[in-house]
């Protein structure tokens, strides 16, 4: 049964207002979410790695604590996720200049490449199924972006 957001609940009982709202994004954005990542080749970058390299590239270099705490995840798992990116040569460490016993990350040139490569792919598939959207479609769309950016700070 559909709600007034056009969502249903996991159980098929309809939900109405701010919960069916929250349950129609929860899975129309995962939805979205999976199908891109399955269009990614085996060992391609994680999710969570093309994160980190992609606020390394806006943000510029930061160190492991920060970076953590940008992602909202444990030090140990960003630990895990910056030793992958590093053995692969997709970011750099460098001693932090105010303290040597700190570390700051970069993303490298090689990083940068693979973060532009996986973000043409995606793009491309998006395009390439906006196209089939009228445009209001693609208006209500692109109204809705600084709202999802908005959201996903929040959470």
């Amino acid at each position: 049964m559909r709600t007034e957001h056009g969502a249903e609940r996991d159980d098929g009982h309809s939900t109405g207002g701010d919960a069916g709202l929250a349950a129609a994004l929860r899975l129309a954005v995962g939805r979205v979410t999976r199908r891109l990542r399955q269009a990614h080749t085996v060992g391609d970058v994680s999710l969570s790695e093309v994160s980190v390299l992609a606020r390394l590239a806006g943000a510029g270099p930061a160190s492991p604590s920060s970076l953590a705490e940008s992602e909202r995840v444990r030090p140990q798992a960003m630990a895990t996720t910056l030793a992958g990116l590093t053995r692969r040569g997709l970011v750099r460490r460098a001693p932090d200049p105010a303290d040597g016993r700190r570390s700051i990350v970069a993303v490298s040139p090689e990083g940068a490449a693979v973060l532009a490569q996986r973000r043409s792919a995606s793009v491309r598939r998006l395009e390439a199924v906006l196209a089939e959207f009228s445009e209001p479609e693609r208006a209500v769309l692109a109204a809705a972006v600084p709202l999802l950016d908005r959201l996903a700070e929040r959470l």
